[in-house]
């Protein structure tokens, strides 16, 4: 039996590779991940094995050199870029004399570090004593001793069983509190599907940069940083488009590599948005090298969570810090937008980001020019009356021809109780796209008077 060792912040660190290919990537992330909760690295212990040690994870001999260096540094905490089981825990704790924390464990003191709002603390804490129900088994000496005392003896129940069963206890509070929390959320995207307001979700690993992005097409303000998991409270906001009605944007939590499964269980009201979207906005760090990679651990979590199938707009953000790449919008062979550069810092690209996200969610969307007869007046006044013309000139004969955008099915609704075909009334149709000239243009420095 043994007393858990005190935590810290003073840290040795230890990636043990077992035979793949991003191991450079994965430890500067973990790095990442230990300065982002705090600690102070004061060792970093590598290694390889073919598979892992089931009494230590990483073999006695392993173990010793990091006792050894735990030693010698005075260090209170051994983190491991690994899942450990609990009773490798406990072996490695005896074994070093120190706490030992997991990845699972390290992701989780970093959201509580992070979690602002009343439904994020909720959500942490209900993955938090998740992940510690599993660990609560001899991993004190204390929780084994029967209460002592007068009026204390009773039935014989033990510490370890009084803790387990407060514990299961506050569980089961926590997700009472979270279906609650769900139901609100549940009646505000019916509120929002009743009103046919699209939901853009903005999704994408850790620090690709959604949460400015999110500021800059909404005009908020929410915390943004240059660091892993800065925000962590879903945030929806209205943002108005070039064509439609406004669209509700959501900023979610940010993925990462091996994301803790019992993060990603509390965390289910939040994720929920991201699988009711309409579109997901796919952020992806243009200037990482490891993008592709962090693209698919993204897309693999969305499919772990119901959300595989929504359809996506990937947005390559950061071009202002590489040289060979300008905003722009590329399309499929359908004329649908699959992909946006853009740098969400400096503001380039964002006005064809808001094109490409109305032509996604309004794809029946018409921009183009419509003869009206001057018999047609009541058609003409409909027209301003929904808010559609945007700008009005006459022809030889008489006809207002007036610019719109709108939808196809109101526009041949309203054309119809008129009297007339759609058809004949529609001369000229344009595609919802960006003008890029136009918006190159609007860029350019202009030349001093």
């Amino acid at each position: 039996m043994f007393e858990r060792p005190p935590t810290g912040q003073a840290a040795v660190i230890v990636h043990i590779a077992f035979g793949i290919d991003e191991y450079d990537e994965a430890d500067q992330e973990f790095r990442e991940l230990v300065e982002s909760a705090g600690a102070d690295v004061l060792c970093h212990i590598g290694g390889s094995r073919r598979v892992p040690d089931p009494r230590f994870f990483i073999g006695g001999g392993k173990a010793d050199e990091i006792a050894a260096a735990v030693a010698e540094h005075g260090a209170e905490l051994v983190v491991f870029n690994h899942d450990l089981s609990p009773s490798q825990e406990r072996n490695l704790e005896k074994r070093m004399n120190a706490r030992v924390l997991d990845r699972a464990g390290l992701i989780l003191d970093i959201f509580a570090r992070r979690a602002r709002s009343h439904e994020g603390k909720l959500q942490v804490e209900l993955a938090q004593l998740q992940h510690l129900a599993t660990r609560l088994v001899r991993g004190w000496s204390h929780l084994e001793r029967q209460k002592g005392g007068i009026g204390l003896r009773g039935p014989g129940e033990t510490q370890l069983e009084t803790d387990r069963r407060l514990l299961n206890d506050r569980i089961k509070l926590l997700r009472s509190r979270l279906d609650k929390v769900l139901a609100r959320r549940d009646q505000g995207r019916a509120s929002r599907r009743r009103a046919r307001t699209p939901v853009v979700s903005l999704v994408g690993y850790t620090n690709a940069g959604k949460s400015t992005l999110f500021n800059r097409l909404t005009g908020e303000e929410i915390y943004a940083a240059d660091q892993l998991f800065a925000t962590l409270d879903p945030t929806l906001r209205r943002m108005d488009v070039p064509v439609g009605e406004p669209l509700i944007v959501a900023d979610t939590v940010g993925f990462i590599r091996d994301l803790p499964h019992e993060l990603v269980a509390a965390f289910r009201a939040t994720l929920e948005e991201t699988r009711e979207a309409d579109v997901l906005v796919h952020v992806i760090d243009a200037a990482d090298n490891e993008r592709r990679a962090h693209a698919r651990e993204v897309n693999g979590v969305l499919a772990d969570i119901g959300a595989g199938e929504v359809p996506q707009l990937e947005v390559f953000n950061k071009v202002d810090l590489l040289d060979d790449e300008s905003p722009r919008v590329e399309y499929d062979a359908h004329g649908r937008p699959v992909r946006v550069y853009v740098s969400a810092m400096t503001g380039e690209g964002l006005d064809e980001l808001r094109h490409a996200l109305a032509a996604f969610c309004y794809p029946d969307t018409v921009t183009g020019t419509l003869r009206v007869p001057p018999a047609a007046g009541w058609l003409r006044s409909q027209l301003y009356e929904l808010g559609v013309v945007g700008a009005e000139s006459y022809a030889d004969n008489g006809d207002a021809l007036l610019s719109v955008t709108a939808s196809q099915a109101d526009l041949e609704r309203v054309v119809a109780q008129a009297g007339l075909k759609f058809g004949d009334v529609l001369i000229e149709r344009r595609p919802v796209r960006p003008d890029v000239e136009r918006l190159a243009a609007e860029r350019a420095p202009r030349p001093p008077a």
